[in-house]
């Protein structure tokens, strides 16, 4: 419940006023990826928190290749799942970020009439988008920090809520 209060709050965020692409949905797909254990739901949230905020927000024609970078971001997540150090939710991060660039620039290009559907004009799409990486990288470093060290706090003052510890008490020691 903890963890998808914490996925439900981030959600809520993305409809709430804030610059392009600082919103919580890649941090929310890491996390998901990261912690939740059935993997179908792991999955499953960050789509139904796309689906909610689009809801609001507005649909677009980009959303399949937005919605796409958003499952590899919860794959990205499952490499996190034995292990969840600063150092590895940071690549993890970084890596996701650069896939959603990468990604959803090329869907930009390709559905879009923008421009021209020449390599000068992927490329002129990928420099325009630039601006937006930053903006990207930032909000999932700060909803990452929010989320992972949410759980990792709270996993510290709840003993109860570590995983090792529900392990070993199912375990009968």
């Amino acid at each position: 419940m903890l963890i998808v209060g914490m996925i439900l709050f981030a959600a809520i965020m993305r409809i709430v006023p804030h610059p392009w692409n600082l919103a919580p949905v890649g941090a929310i797909a890491l996390f998901s990826g990261a912690v939740v254990r059935n993997r179908v739901i792991a999955f499953v949230l960050p789509l139904l928190a796309m689906l909610a905020g689009d809801w609001f927000v507005g649909f677009h024609i980009l959303m399949p290749v937005v919605y796409t970078s958003f499952v590899i971001s919860t794959a990205i997540g499952f490499w996190l799942r034995e292990r969840r150090g600063v150092v590895r939710v940071g690549g993890a991060v970084l890596l996701g970020a650069i896939q959603f660039f990468l990604i959803t620039n090329f869907g930009v290009w390709m559905f879009l009439n923008s421009y021209p559907k020449t390599l000068a004009g992927l490329m002129a799409c990928y420099a325009a988008g630039i601006p937006f990486f930053w903006n990207t990288l930032a909000g999932d470093v700060c909803y990452s920090a929010l989320l992972f060290g949410g759980l990792f706090l709270a996993e510290r003052l709840v003993p109860a809520l570590r995983p090792n510890v529900s392990a070993i008490s199912q375990q009968g020691g």
